[in-house]
């Protein structure tokens, strides 16, 4: 067995047979690179090995957060037709997946009009491209969760108050920010 020593300075290992494996106790920037390498080496892998990797991936929410970040964001189309191998693999963490999508819905919404009032046109076509892509997931995902967490975030975008006043403050979204995930994070519910 190889060990090839990744840009976060952490191992990603490989198999003899050239398959991709999600170490134990994975961290953030581990889970980032190791994304990275299934979204290069996608076409060359079968999809039981995509599968398996993204549900190695998104069993922890380190894990899950590093394939968001990455998948959500690449330049390349996977993400805009996910494979019924990934979208299975999404389904294995229902929990962990649904929060994470319903926040990256709404930070993304936050951010295109961040971008926006900062005269960035692509910044803010990157950021509607992870909206796009995450309510796009969402309702392939068709998880009961998401629906529930997004009425949650809906009502804390709404009333300044509830389950997600937490995560909204800390992003300091002011209040057209906040209509706008209101609004964005609606089309789940």
């Amino acid at each position: 067995m190889g060990a090839i020593l990744s840009d976060c300075g952490s191992f990603v290992l490989i198999m003899p047979e050239n398959s991709l494996q999600v170490p134990e106790n994975l961290s953030f920037p581990n889970a980032i690179a190791l994304t990275q390498t299934l979204l290069d080496r996608s076409s060359d892998l079968a999809d039981a090995e995509i599968e398996s990797m993204v549900t190695g991936l998104v069993a922890t929410e380190n894990g899950a957060r590093g394939f968001f970040v990455t998948f959500l964001s690449d330049d390349r189309s996977l993400a805009d037709q996910p494979s019924e191998a990934i979208v299975t693999a999404l389904r294995s963490s229902p929990d962990i997946v649904s929060e994470l999508l319903v926040k990256n819905l709404a930070m993304s919404a936050a951010m295109a009009v961040h971008h926006r009032r900062n005269q960035d046109e692509g910044a803010a076509e990157g950021s509607d491209r992870v909206q796009r892509r995450s309510l796009h997931l969402i309702r392939l995902l068709n998880l009961p969760q998401t629906r529930d967490l997004a009425q949650k975030l809906h009502e804390s975008a709404a009333t300044g108050q509830g389950e997600y006043k937490a995560f909204l403050d800390r992003w300091s979204y002011d209040a057209e920010q906040r209509q706008t995930i209101e609004q964005t994070v609606s089309q789940v519910m």
